[in-house]
């Protein structure tokens, strides 16, 4: 067991490539949660994760040995490889390149958790874009 202590959360986000609405319902929820459970055997500490039809939200608490892009790359490419091995879609499955991520305060971990839980209900009244732009600190904004 190691000394050190990380209480590093991130708020990653990420879409399916060309931003195609194929996460259906059903089929996001295997997708989901199938990535939670390779992250639980790679010691990815994933709290939470859903989305809509294009794009994921997830949060995760940093371990002291990894660093985000590891991270978000591990879960993305591990993800798409399992999908084109297991599911049968009319093209190969992608995601989308690069992704958002934003750190979390200790104390505000509770607010985004019910913001990611929320995704449908939040995503009736606004776009992916209008999301991420709402993300963004106000001068990097335009």
């Amino acid at each position: 067991m190691s000394n050190n202590l990380s209480i590093i959360w991130l708020h990653a986000i990420w879409s399916t490539k060309d931003r195609k609405r194929i996460l259906t319902k059903d089929f996001r929820f295997k997708v989901f949660r199938h990535i939670k459970e390779n992250a639980e055997r790679h010691r990815i500490q994933l709290d939470i994760i859903n989305g809509v039809e294009d794009h994921v939200h997830c949060l995760f608490r940093l371990r002291t040995t990894q660093n985000p892009a590891e991270v978000i790359q591990h879960i993305k490419g591990e993800s798409s490889h399992w999908i084109n091995k297991n599911v049968i879609l009319d093209e190969n499955f992608e995601w989308q390149e690069g992704y958002g991520i934003f750190s979390v305060s200790h104390k505000d971990v509770m607010s985004v958790r019910k913001y990611i839980y929320n995704q449908e209900k939040h995503h009736r009244n606004n776009s992916f874009a209008e999301e991420i732009k709402k993300m963004m600190p106000n001068r990097m904004r335009d």
